[in-house]
């Protein structure tokens, strides 16, 4: 049989669509081509699999080789073909039995002795295989990785020998799983217990980590704005099979990859202030997913949130109502998830001591002020849930035990049992909660509206506002178990709206 026909996967996005590997063998000076828009490393690849076959004991076919990576129209890159192709040309040549490939999907790159080397994306290859039914055959770095995937036939290997022997015995790689299937630690996070004081910023953090609201931080220099916002993924509740899926799917596609250290652990991404919007947002002529999708189902913290170039922060604005990003270019377009809970700090002037009660002075003249706080548009203002004040400490507060407050673990099982009254009644945090949904979900007392009407006319807040406003007091509402909306919820919600209370005592 001069014709092989076996299956891969290429990357696209955090996809892993089909490819089919054809592999033919015909009379003609010897010669060895690749077609089906193969970038340089798959082209490359005609050299490490000739290596890797004569290194291991075979025969390289003295014949027109001709590989087709099928569909034509669909970019292929990297080296996870070479498995796929090297063991094409064996079953070409009669060297293996054709009839096992039909069974397994290959992945994988080859070093010249034969040896199987790891590959980035291992995750989305498993998912995508264990959807069509078929087996993987795989480096054996990347096993615990693809070992996530349940009901997935898995056959680590360490070099083409042992994949052959595999397909051609019935003796051949036993499944693969993982030796401890039991869950990963939930909270590797920074304790909550260690932030002195703060009751409010706690408050508003734990309503924040309740409802997936976003939240502003505004206070002086070393007042905890940054450690409240590092020990926010501690108290947010665990991860669904679904959402680690997709987080660790993201993260095994990008250039950091995925350790099984990391499984259903929330992300915390907090890129500096100098990072462009590419950096954010992703991109690049193969796009690779940024830091907002590098959060999804964690926290995305910017610290010294108006040194951030403000069209740098405006990429943010369709990730917030979306979450997700489509990342377009010339020749191919992809779409990453992008559901990420944003928490940002800034300092309330330039000098950072406007309003310090540590006797430092303000020099900043209004203008100054003005013109730092402009530097975030209003729209992007408009988008964030929570905005809330971070006053200096008194001296004595420093002082308190730690053991005298409460941990992140005690936090975080209020949080999620008013998580599970919102998934329960609606499906889905109440910072996502749109349209009839949304008001299916709020219920409103005659006072509570009252009060909610009065201060849209006070503040002069927008639809979004209102909206947010509305989904910010069905949080606090379900911490308190209670079905209705009531004023009192109304009230606490408006209260972490201080931006727009200081616009309005200007105005």
């Amino acid at each position: 049989m001069s014709l092989a026909t076996l299956h891969s996967r290429a990357r696209s996005g955090i996809n892993a669509p089909l490819v089919t590997i054809e592999v033919h063998l015909a009379n003609g000076l010897p010669a060895l081509s690749i077609v089906g828009l193969p970038e340089m490393a798959v082209r490359e690849s005609k050299d490490r699999v000739r290596g890797a076959l004569i290194n291991s004991g075979f025969e390289f076919p003295a014949r027109r080789i001709t590989i087709n990576l099928a569909p034509a129209d669909l970019p292929k890159e990297g080296g996870r073909f070479d498995l796929p192709i090297a063991l094409g040309i064996l079953a070409a040549s009669g060297q293996i039995p054709a009839q096992a490939l039909g069974s397994h999907e290959f992945i994988g790159e080859l070093a010249l002795s034969g040896a199987l080397r790891p590959i980035k994306g291992v995750l989305p290859v498993a998912l995508a295989a264990r959807e069509a039914g078929r087996g993987l055959i795989l480096p054996e770095e990347c096993a615990d990785e693809a070992a996530l995937v349940n009901d997935l036939p898995i056959h680590p290997a360490n070099h083409l020998l042992a994949v052959c022997k595999h397909l051609i015995s019935e003796e051949g790689i036993p499944p693969y799983y993982r030796e401890n299937n039991q869950e990963y630690a939930v909270n590797q996070h920074p304790d909550l217990s260690e932030v002195r004081g703060q009751a409010h910023a706690k408050r508003a953090l734990e309503i924040a980590a309740a409802g997936n609201h976003s939240l502003l931080m505004i206070g002086p220099p070393g007042t905890g704005k940054s450690m409240l916002a590092s020990r926010l993924s501690g108290i947010l509740p665990s991860m669904t099979q679904q959402e680690s899926l997709e987080t660790a799917a993201i993260r095994s596609i990008s250039n950091l990859g995925f350790s099984v250290a990391d499984w259903k652990q929330r992300p915390f991404r907090s890129p500096h202030h100098t990072a462009s919007g590419v950096a954010l947002v992703g991109g690049g002529s193969n796009p690779r997913p940024g830091e907002i999708s590098l959060a999804h189902n964690g926290v995305l913290f910017l610290d010294e949130l108006p040194e951030f170039d403000r069209k740098v922060l405006e990429v943010l604005r369709e990730p917030l109502e979306s979450g997700q990003v489509t990342i377009s270019r010339a020749a191919r377009q992809e779409q990453f998830p992008a559901r990420f809970q944003l928490i940002a700090a800034m300092n309330p002037c330039p000098c950072g001591h406007l309003g310090d009660t540590s006797g430092r002075n303000c020099r900043c003249t209004g203008d100054q002020v003005a013109r730092y706080r402009g530097r975030i548009s209003g729209p992007l203002l408009d988008r964030i849930d929570m905005t809330i004040e971070v006053p200096r400490l008194p001296t004595q507060a420093l002082g308190q035990q730690s053991e005298q407050l409460e941990t992140s673990q005690a936090v975080r099982h209020r949080v999620e049992q008013s998580r599970q009254r919102q998934l329960t009644r609606s499906g889905c945090p109440n910072a996502q909660l749109t349209g009839r949904l949304l008001e299916n979900s709020c219920l409103l007392t005659p006072q509570s509206r009252n009060l909610l009407e009065r201060a849209m006319e006070k503040l002069g807040l927008s639809a979004r506002a209102y909206h947010r406003i509305l989904r910010l007091a069905r949080t606090i509402a379900d911490m308190d178990a209670s079905e209705a909306i009531l004023s009192t919820h109304i009230g606490e919600a408006i209260s972490y709206r201080s931006l727009d209370r200081e616009t309005e005592g200007a105005t």
